[in-house]
């Protein structure tokens, strides 16, 4: 009411306007494909190819992705297997296991975590959106 502030996206994953809302892949399940997403995506469980996502990436720590992934920021704490192209922030935790090519714009790598493979800088020059995925498996599940 005072100040003009919007107390119902305080504390929100995604400002306004980012594509709202938190996209989640529970333990358990499996998905093989493409996904898209404007909007922040947590894998708890295992995905079997594509990932382009405009917002944030979470692998969490059952997480398991095999693939290719073009995202804004991530932070890995459980599996990665393939290439990934962070615009942004990369942060790999204690229990990531990373292995592949890894482009990141920064890179926060916490002690524990273990990764193998090539490791570049991401050009800032060149927007996400202008970087193709390689070859997309399967059908698109878009999610936003």
């Amino acid at each position: 009411m005072f100040g003009g502030k919007d107390k119902a996206n305080a504390g929100s994953p995604n400002p306004p306007g980012a594509g709202g809302g938190l996209n989640s892949l529970v333990k358990d399940t499996h998905i093989e494909g493409t996904i898209r997403t404007a909007s922040d995506i947590r894998i708890e469980g295992t995905l079997v190819g594509n990932l382009d996502c405009h917002a944030k990436l979470i692998i969490g720590a059952s997480g398991s992705v095999t693939g290719e992934v073009l995202c804004r920021t991530a932070m890995i704490e459980g599996t990665f297997e393939g290439k990934i192209h962070v615009t942004e922030l990369l942060e790999v935790r204690e229990t990531a296991r990373v292995n592949g090519q890894i482009a990141y714009g920064k890179l926060k790598i916490d002690a524990g975590a273990t990764m193998t493979g090539q490791l570049s800088l991401a050009d800032a020059k060149q927007p996400a959106a202008a970087l193709p995925l390689a070859q997309r498996n399967g059908k698109a599940a878009v999610i936003a």
